[in-house]
């Protein structure tokens, strides 16, 4: 008896090859779209390209007809709201810089799809991410990184054991370049559509507009740029507009290019320093996802990575309290982020991660 697949399809020429992949693979396929957000603002995704627009739900379809395999519009419009949006709005009212994609990753594309899946009969979900899934010999299940230069484990890191035994990655070993070609062999409409580069929600880019409208009178207004000592430097336009690292969009005419070094809501201040000011060898996270190990110990190496686009750095635990850790880099690397994501490899493999506090 075949098994059966249910695919998240996005419009993207990514999940629309990983169908293909599938169903040549003798995958009994049915392609789903997640429906996410308000009519309007879909309305306003689709005419600005976003991932979750009107326009992504048409390519899907067509896809699937080609493909012979049915396609359903599911509505994970309340998950994603308070998995993504509120998360994504309350992180920014404390000062720190959420990964969006991370929660909706876990949350919204896992977690809610897996278990509509199930309730279908299906066997697995499946997904055009480009990562490869692979079975330890200590039984556990992780993500190894890929040749190709759009690795995507970063973003997967919080997938747990349950899930990740449920899904599967048709595009690992594929780079961009040989998944497009293959769209074309397989004569899809959607070979040579563009990526979507934004946060699906916030088409225009426009973070602290976007906050405004959804937190309204609980936006921080307007504070201090302080030096670390204390020094007034002038006025920001709330700390919503500014991350760790910053250094465009100041306008403060001390002379020099000077970086956001810290965030305080507390006292609604932004700090500002100077280049080496955002540069650190020490880090500390909690909520830590473990993936190929049960838990870190003292003194576990690996190589870290900061950031999506981060090429990683080596690390080394050097405190474990509770869900909680501490690690020391080799060297100094630049603008650790609270609110974003750390993420610890080991064999090109992903041993865990957590959120930079």
């Amino acid at each position: 008896m075949r098994k059966k697949a249910v695919i998240g399809m996005s419009g993207g020429v990514d999940s629309s090859v990983a169908a293909c992949l599938l169903k040549e693979q003798g995958y009994e396929v049915i392609g789903v779209t997640m429906q996410i957000w308000q009519e309007e603002d879909l309305s306003r995704a689709s005419e600005n390209g976003g991932c979750c627009g009107l326009s992504a739900v048409e390519d899907a379809r067509r896809v699937a007809q080609i493909l012979e395999i049915p396609h359903y519009v599911m509505n994970f419009r309340e998950q994603f709201q308070k998995e993504v949006i509120d998360y994504f709005t309350a992180e920014y009212l404390h000062g720190r810089t959420p990964n969006p994609c991370i929660a909706c990753n876990r949350y919204v594309k896992w977690e809610a799809m897996l278990f509509r899946a199930l309730s279908i009969g299906a066997d697995y979900i499946a997904t055009g991410h480009y990562g490869q899934i692979v079975r330890l010999d200590n039984g556990r299940y992780t993500l190894r990184m890929t040749a190709a230069a759009k690795d995507q484990t970063y973003a997967l890191y919080s997938l747990t054991q349950e899930q990740l035994s449920r899904t599967l990655m048709p595009l690992a070993g594929y780079s961009k370049e040989e998944v497009r070609g293959l769209a074309q062999a397989y004569g899809l409409p959607v070979a040579d559509k563009p990526d979507s580069q934004e946060i699906c929600f916030i088409p225009d880019h426009d973070y602290a507009g976007f906050l405004d409208r959804m937190a309204k009178d609980a936006v921080p207004p307007p504070g201090d740029f302080v030096t670390k000592d204390g020094k007034r430097l002038g006025q920001h336009k709330g700390i919503t507009h500014y991350t760790i690292g910053q250094r465009k969009g100041l306008n403060l005419a001390v002379g020099h290019p000077v970086f956001v070094t810290q965030i305080r809501p507390e006292t609604n201040e932004v700090v500002i320093g100077e280049a080496q000011d955002v540069m650190t060898r020490d880090l500390r996270c909690h909520h830590i996802n473990y993936m190929a190990v049960e838990r870190f110990h003292e003194g576990d190496k690996f190589l870290a990575k900061i950031r999506y686009g981060h090429k990683g750095a080596d690390c080394q635990i050097e405190q474990i309290d509770g869900d909680r850790l501490k690690c020391r880099f080799g060297q100094s690397v630049r603008a650790v982020t609270p609110g974003q994501a750390v993420v610890f490899y080991r064999d090109g493999c992903v041993a865990g991660g957590g959120t930079i506090l």
